[in-house]
């Protein structure tokens, strides 16, 4: 009696867990407004630069495209959280589901996507760190190199990430590839 007891009751908090992950989705909905409010922030720094397009400096226009640039991998980023996030979590997304849709979507595992998330906040920092060496002459010593410092520690964190996970599926892979030789009496053995 009790052993049926506790089977159904983890039967029954299993199924709670399960159905709690659609507890994210007004946090998907959340972050694609959030992307709207990204893209009315950049029309509006594109239309500033347009205004100015005779009275700027190159430097200033260079500026101005980065920032551009800078909301778009942000923007990117977002979404392919938004969509990764939400088919490894909540429900699978076929590729084949929708004509026209990224290949990519139903692929992305949760490794890729962290490695992918560290990239592009890789690339977004070298953006910051492009458009503070342009302005350098404005800024002082001491925040250049907390700039520079916070980029690396980016980088670095990425390398080291990318490089675990190498070794992680390396070892993996030579486990699996070790287990599939072995002959039918031995693998009884070799566990």
């Amino acid at each position: 009696m009790l052993k049926r007891f506790s089977e159904l009751l983890r039967r029954v908090l299993e199924h709670y867990l399960f159905l709690c992950r659609w507890l994210l989705a007004p946090f998907f909905v959340m972050l694609t407004l959030g992307l709207f409010a990204l893209m009315v922030n950049a029309a509006r720094h594109l239309l500033s630069m347009l205004e100015s397009i005779g009275s700027n400096t190159e430097d200033r226009i260079i500026l101005g495209l980065l920032g551009l640039v800078d909301s778009t991998l942000t923007g990117a980023l977002v979404l392919l959280v938004t969509i990764s996030v939400y088919e490894n979590f909540i429900s699978g997304i076929p590729a084949t589901r929708r004509e026209g849709w990224p290949g990519w979507v139903g692929g992305i595992d949760f490794t890729q996507l962290k490695l992918k998330l560290l990239t592009t906040i890789v690339a977004i920092s070298a953006i910051r760190l492009l458009e503070v060496f342009m302005d350098v002459p404005k800024l002082e010593d001491r925040d250049v190199i907390f700039y520079i410092a916070i980029h690396l520690t980016f980088v670095i964190s990425t390398v080291l990430f990318a490089f675990s996970d190498r070794v992680t599926i390396s070892g993996q892979t030579e486990k699996k590839n070790s287990n599939e030789f072995v002959p039918k009496g031995e693998a009884g053995e070799r566990e």
